[in-house]
């Protein structure tokens, strides 16, 4: 009896992994390491509850209440619960009412290392249980690279660079406009400072980098920064991680310290939105290493995709080829040449500024362009 009861409860857990995967844009496998995560964030007696997400993965309480059958009380109390393991989303819409949104694994594993945690038994077995689930992706993503590789120019922008124009020195990074942003008439520029960024939100959170810190659970630390809790979310997000404890909230002028610190690392802004949506607000800006961020070139398993809209240039008169520039690259792009120059691989610039930031020749400026940034993993098979 009881075998036949673990197998019913591995099923229902099955089920709920495939609904989960419909609330983000890349599904995971459902394979054992990812249920084993699924038991640590979702308990049991609260299984059924995800099932009434299966048709829609955001709800109003009335639809909830309709598609689980249960009263409000017992709603509230396994939202909260969820919540708190990053498995809902609990904030109101701008109109004032409550929406509650069923959130995917990549959200999941970024709320809970969000959150400053201690090295204890549960939760170096929760890192070690996504190190291996980012394994199995990146098997998952040789075995199908042809068509991985195929359907890259489909995908929306995970994320988008925010760029550095003001160098270690303070100061402007020269900006060349070479060409029209070709921008479509419908579509509101975004912002490109982070200090734009920040003066328009009056919600600002700031957490631990989930990156930097599953890194240091795994005993592999960053070796680009010692700065752990620069993770930034905004607006409603802000209200979201602070009130269930993944983050803080801080004023402007604090959030803004920790960016301006983030750049002397050299670290690399980036600006996430709503679905992918570079014309919608922004929801969050982590600053990230080249050694910890699984959208570097480095690090990466998966395709990337990047929006930015600048591309950095060298003037090569002014090079002196010290190689600054080659050791901060977020991406790899750029080389000494045989003449000991520095030279880019454009198709890899985020245009992030971190070279021209640290340039001591003052050799480096940005062309200002709409690009996306279409990357591959390398290929291992």
């Amino acid at each position: 009896m009881s075998k036949v009861k673990d197998k019913n409860i591995d099923m229902k857990y099955r089920k709920a992994a495939n609904i989960i995967n419909k609330a983000g844009q890349f599904p995971y496998l459902v394979t054992d390491t990812l249920i084993e995560i699924l038991k640590h964030n979702i308990k049991e007696e609260n299984l059924d509850f995800i099932m009434a997400f299966e048709k829609n993965s955001s709800q109003t309480m009335e639809q909830l209440k309709a598609s689980c059958g249960l009263p409000e009380e017992d709603i509230l109390q396994k939202v909260d619960a969820l919540a708190k393991k990053g498995v809902i989303f609990n904030q109101p819409s701008r109109t004032g009412l409550m929406v509650y949104r069923l959130l995917p694994i990549a959200r999941q594993f970024e709320y809970t290392f969000m959150k400053k945690l201690e090295n204890t038994q549960e939760f170096s077995k929760l890192a070690t249980l996504y190190a291996k689930l980012d394994e199995e992706v990146e098997t998952s993503v040789q075995n199908n690279y042809d068509f991985i590789a195929s359907s890259i120019e489909k995908r929306l922008p995970l994320d988008r660079t925010v760029p550095h124009l003001i160098n270690e020195e303070g100061d402007e990074i020269e900006i060349i406009v070479e060409k029209k942003l070709e921008v479509p008439t419908e579509m509101v520029l975004p912002v490109q400072t982070v200090k734009e960024i920040i003066d328009k939100f009056d919600d600002i959170a700031v957490g631990n980098c989930f990156c930097r810190q599953h890194k240091d659970m795994l005993g592999d630390p960053c070796k680009t920064t010692d700065i752990r809790e620069n993770c930034v979310t905004l607006g409603k997000s802000a209200r979201h991680t602070s009130t269930q404890g993944f983050a803080r909230k801080v004023t402007k002028e604090e959030a803004l310290q920790i960016l301006k610190q983030s750049e002397q690392d050299g670290l690399v802004h980036k600006a996430y939105h709503l679905h992918s949506d570079i014309s919608r607000e922004e929801v969050a800006i982590c600053n990230c290493c080249s050694c910890c961020c699984p959208n570097s070139r480095n690090v990466q398993t998966n395709a990337v995709v990047n929006a930015t809209f600048y591309l950095a240039q060298i003037n090569l008169d002014l090079c002196l080829g010290c190689g600054t520039c080659v050791e901060k690259c977020h991406n790899s792009a750029i080389f000494l040449n045989d003449d000991n120059k520095a030279e880019i691989i454009g198709e890899f610039c985020i245009g992030c500024g971190v070279c021209a930031y640290f340039c001591p020749e003052n050799a480096i400026s940005m062309i200002e362009g709409m690009r996306m940034v279409r990357m591959l993993p390398h290929r291992k098979n």
